[in-house]
């Protein structure tokens, strides 16, 4: 090595060998490399296993001890080392993101079917109708689309807004007049308010019902045939193992789920 480098960085003489000074110091640069290159190894085999880096999540909001809510939560306990970051955005936003690369997965309502990306549910929700404590229905155990048929609907334009428009077009079509549907430029808990002050109603996910508003009564649609769904939307080209870590804890809370 000393004829490589051409350096003298050992003193040999009859009691030994020692370090010169610049094989004290070529040492120490040597040590802090392999230390580097140790670190950088270690780094390297944690995220090809999905324990470091980041993941980059769309949403549509999160409500406290929601299925989402709990499902990040645990997550982060079980992934320290993963850096989340999330962004609010609606199901047509997320899209772009993803085709941009700009978040790694979305979570949407609805079963998203579309070709240049995966998608797979991930929980149900029954679906809700939000109405003013003194409405006419707030004291029954449940409506059906007949009773809210002639009902103002109010939906945002943000959020889950777009979805809960074309479902309410969806389940009242073929009635002798169009469903009445006012949109919003304002966030949920505002439109809950404008529901309590009695300005129309509007449709939510029972987990809704974690955070109540006053004035607001939620029951559920009896003749709703089936849950809302909820699922993830994420690119075909996007093998992170941190993700494929969320889907895997996803399906152990959901089976959890169904079996209590």
């Amino acid at each position: 090595m000393e004829e490589d480098l051409g350096i003298l960085l050992f003193e040999r003489n009859t009691r030994g060998v020692r370090l010169t000074e610049a094989g004290r110091l070529f040492v120490e640069q040597v040590a802090a490399g392999i230390d580097q290159l140790d670190h950088a190894v270690k780094v390297a085999g944690m995220t090809a296993a999905g324990e470091y880096g980041q993941l980059r999540i769309g949403v549509h909001g999160l409500i406290t001890g929601s299925f989402l809510d709990n499902l990040l939560a645990d997550y982060r306990r079980s992934h320290p080392c993963i850096t989340v970051e999330m962004t609010e955005t609606t199901a047509r936003d997320a899209v772009m993101l993803i085709r941009a690369c700009r978040i790694d997965v979305a979570f949407v309502v609805g079963a998203c079917e579309l070709p240049d990306c995966h998608s797979r549910p991930i929980w149900t929700e029954p679906l809700m109708v939000a109405l003013p404590a003194h409405h006419r229905l707030a004291s029954q155990l449940g409506v059906t689309w007949d009773d809210l048929a002639s009902e103002q609907f109010l939906v945002r334009h943000a959020g889950t807004g777009p979805q809960v428009h074309d479902h309410i077009v969806l389940r009242l079509a073929g009635r002798w007049s169009q469903p009445a549907i006012r949109r919003f430029e304002v966030e949920r808990g505002t439109l809950l308010s404008m529901v309590a002050q009695g300005f129309g109603v509007t449709l939510l996910g029972a987990a809704s019902g974690l955070f109540p508003t006053a004035g607001v009564v939620l029951l559920p649609i009896t003749d709703e045939p089936r849950p809302i769904v909820f699922s993830a939307i994420w690119s075909p080209h996007n093998h992170s193992a941190a993700l494929r870590n969320l889907f895997a804890l996803a399906g152990d809370m959901g089976r959890s789920t169904q079996s209590a």
